[in-house]
């Protein structure tokens, strides 16, 4: 019956008594399954031509754009004890709102007038660099006192040097004269004795020319002694000049001394007028930390110390804030093989977390309850998951993203690459190759050169 057979029995039968085969064959649902079988082939061939828009996939969550408007962690600065709470979770604080009080545990800082005694000691240790630096100009001006007097010492001591070599010579001048007169009165002494032995002059004359010889010598003598005598002055005022210049040197050596030892003791002080100074600026400033304020306005969501009277260190976490004013942003993230594909300012739809939406991935134009954004940054470096992150910012040329989006929310990414036909896509999906793989050989245009 089902005519397989090579020997043909439809020629030999009598249709006018088979009514039933006669309807059988009358039948055209072969016919009509054959046209749709060419229907569904053409419309399918025609479909391979239809544009279709290149894209990537990436799931993330909602972020803020700038990493200050993100949730942080407020911390303890100092080591110390929660005393007091002035807020709760859900509060909103201004900026530099007081968040709790805590006090000190350190022992060095249990002193109430700790400030107050550190004043008194910078005071005071001020004003003994005051009083050494009075002592150091004290010193000076006996330094250029002694200096002054030493040059009229010494100008004072060359000129008694000068008079007494003069007096030498004026010395030296008589003794060569009282010589001569010593020798003139010798010679006449000497002739007058011959004279008197003559018989030419008397015994009397002889003894008075012998008593003016001997008058004569005896001022040459004193003449000897005077020139000596002079001599000695000039040695004494020689020790006497280079008596004044050492003994003057010597006190302005010592007063140099006391006042390089001044400076030494200033600096000393100065030092520790430098150290308390930093201290007492260190306990105003530790003061002004036992009262943890608000770093930005925003609303605080969790209490992570809560006791009253609990202990905690410095750098712990004390209670989590949201910044009240924030501009969102989506980050994704993508697989190394398709980083080379994107660029900054690249057409992304989004889809976010509690947000309905039916998407057509290739044909975004037909997409709903998607919202646009634009690649604002794209990190260097690979993310600990082993994929690349790429941030992503509102396009404000599309429709705004919702109010009601918080940072943490889900976002589900389709970043919009080139429009090519759907054979290529399937074609390119069959072989496992990334978006625009062969793009250097193809001229299809980029979504996000579109305007």
């Amino acid at each position: 019956m089902l005519n397989l057979s090579p020997g043909k029995i439809d020629n030999k039968m009598n249709r006018e008594t088979s009514p039933s085969l006669n309807t059988a064959e009358a039948r055209v649902s072969q016919r009509v399954a054959l046209k749709l079988i060419i229907i569904f082939f053409t419309c399918l061939l025609i479909a391979m031509f239809l544009p279709w828009t290149q894209n990537i996939r990436g799931i993330g969550n909602v972020n803020t754009l700038l990493p200050e408007q993100r949730p942080q962690t407020i911390h303890s600065i100092i080591d110390g004890r929660i005393e007091q709470w002035f807020v709760r979770e859900g509060d909103f604080v201004e900026k530099g709102d007081t968040i709790l009080f805590i006090s000190d545990i350190k022992d060095e800082y249990f002193d109430p007038q700790l400030l107050e005694r550190t004043s008194d000691q910078l005071e005071a240790k001020t004003l003994s660099a005051s009083s050494y630096q009075e002592k150091i100009n004290a010193l000076e001006t006996q330094i250029d006192a002694l200096q002054k007097t030493l040059v009229l010492k010494m100008k004072q001591a060359k000129n008694t040097l000068e008079q007494v070599r003069l007096r030498v010579i004026s010395d030296s001048i008589d003794l060569e004269a009282a010589k001569i007169n010593a020798d003139i009165a010798y010679q006449q002494f000497i002739r007058m004795q011959e004279l008197e032995k003559q018989g030419l002059k008397s015994l009397t004359d002889a003894e008075n020319r012998k008593q003016v010889y001997q008058r004569q010598f005896a001022e040459k003598v004193a003449f000897e002694n005077r020139l000596l005598q002079s001599k000695n002055d000039v040695l004494n005022a020689e020790m006497e000049l280079n008596s004044i210049e050492v003994q003057f040197n010597n006190a302005i050596a010592k007063a140099e001394s006391d006042k390089f030892a001044t400076f030494s003791n200033l600096y000393d002080a100065n030092a520790t007028v430098t150290k308390l100074q930093n201290q007492y600026t260190n306990y105003s400033v530790r003061l002004g930390l036992y009262y943890v304020t608000a770093p930005q306005t925003g609303y605080i969501t969790k209490a992570i110390r809560i006791g009253i009277g609990e202990t905690i260190k410095s750098g712990e976490q004390l209670v989590s804030i949201v910044p009240s004013e924030y501009e969102l942003a989506v980050e994704m993230f993508i697989r190394p093989i398709d980083l080379p594909l994107i660029k900054l300012g690249q057409k992304v739809r989004i889809q976010f977390d509690g947000w309905p939406a039916f998407i057509f991935s290739g044909w975004p134009g037909t997409s709903f309850g998607t919202f646009g954004g634009l690649v604002f940054a794209i990190d260097n470096y690979i993310s600990t998951n082993g994929l690349y992150r790429i941030i992503v910012a509102p396009d404000y040329a599309d429709y705004p993203w919702p109010k009601e989006l918080r940072p943490g929310a889900g976002a589900n990414s389709i970043l919009l690459l080139n429009d090519v036909p759907v054979w290529y896509e399937l074609w390119r999906q069959f072989n496992g190759f990334p978006p625009d793989y062969y793009a250097g050989g193809r001229q299809y245009k980029d979504k996000s050169d579109k305007k």
